[in-house]
């Protein structure tokens, strides 16, 4: 299968290095926005570090017309970056291609299926943690289930075609006909763990240790499940608070993606995120005041970075 995937942070690099290591099973490319990052990483090859270490070269480029039309495209960039992602692949892309966004938040499937339409978006969620250390080096900070499907519930030959292609690369993946709810429970997990990691600067296990972030966690996820019966989905468990805070313990030495964001200044994906629930809440006349507030405190971070004090 060609395989080309959107972005080389932490996920885009795990991903690209563990699908490269098939020899001969899959053309493997990634496709980077900066030509300088990009030969950079051609150069030294992708390190993976952790629970699974690898040092692997790659296909890299900024020129996707150099890839060309592909089977399957991974956006794998943050939330915010979409449209300019997929702004990006127009060569990739043939009748055939499909599209799957491997992302955080909800928002993203829309404007996948808005460009290449329902039938070929295909949404993955994934609990692997990793971890960007430098351009193409990465760290595997925790192995976890992977889930695809399509949005229509639909399970295609093709699903089952990436499903096999992502198990043979060891990334453990199932596939879904309830997709949509899956990627709910995927974001109410994200909404209760990310931006509470982020605003005390403490890995996901220090959550569980400190009372008074374990309780705003509870109250984030409380006003989440509220928003998603309301919109009728059904959450893939039947105890959200326990699956959170499992998550948490499993996931105890990791450090979220927001977090990252936090420390290295740069924008975080809130508003895909606990912002996605404040909206949804809102237009269910549901009142969501933990989020709304979590919402504004990382915005507050991420407007003040220039003034921060180093202390």
């Amino acid at each position: 299968m060609k395989i080309a995937i959107v972005g080389p942070g932490a996920i885009g690099c795990l991903l690209a290095g563990l699908l490269s290591r098939q020899k001969g099973r899959h053309d493997v490319w990634l496709l980077d926005k900066h030509p300088q990052r990009a030969k950079k990483i051609k150069e030294s090859g992708i390190t993976i570090e952790g629970v699974t270490a690898a040092k692997q070269s790659v296909n890299i480029t900024a020129d996707a017309k150099l890839i060309g039309q592909s089977e399957l495209v991974v956006i794998a960039t943050k939330s915010y970056d979409t449209e300019s992602a997929l702004a990006s692949i127009k060569p990739l892309l043939s009748g055939e291609t499909n599209v799957m966004s491997l992302q955080n938040g909800i928002g993203n499937l829309q404007l996948v299926s808005d460009m290449v339409g329902q039938d070929r978006t295909v949404c993955a969620i994934t609990s692997h943690g990793a971890t960007l250390i430098s351009d193409g080096r990465v760290k595997h900070t925790g192995k976890g289930d992977t889930v695809i499907g399509k949005l229509d519930g639909k399970l295609f030959r093709d699903v089952r075609h990436i499903s096999n292609a992502l198990n043979d690369a060891g990334i453990m993946t199932k596939t879904s006909k309830d997709i949509g709810n899956a990627l709910w429970s995927k974001l109410i997990i994200n909404a209760g763990i990310n931006p509470l990691s982020a605003i005390c600067r403490v890995p996901n296990g220090v959550i569980l240790k400190r009372e008074g972030i374990k309780e705003l966690m509870r109250q984030l996820v409380i006003e989440a499940v509220k928003v998603a019966k309301k919109n009728k989905i059904k959450l893939i468990f039947d105890d959200p608070l326990a699956k959170v805070e499992s998550v948490c313990q499993s996931t105890a030495d990791n450090i979220s993606s927001m977090l990252q964001d936090v420390l290295n200044k740069k924008r975080t994906e809130i508003d895909f995120i606990n912002g996605a629930i404040s909206r949804y809440a809102k237009n269910a006349g549901i009142k969501t005041p933990v989020n709304d507030t979590i919402v504004c405190i990382i915005k507050a971070i991420e407007d003040s970075y220039k003034e921060q004090a180093g202390i």
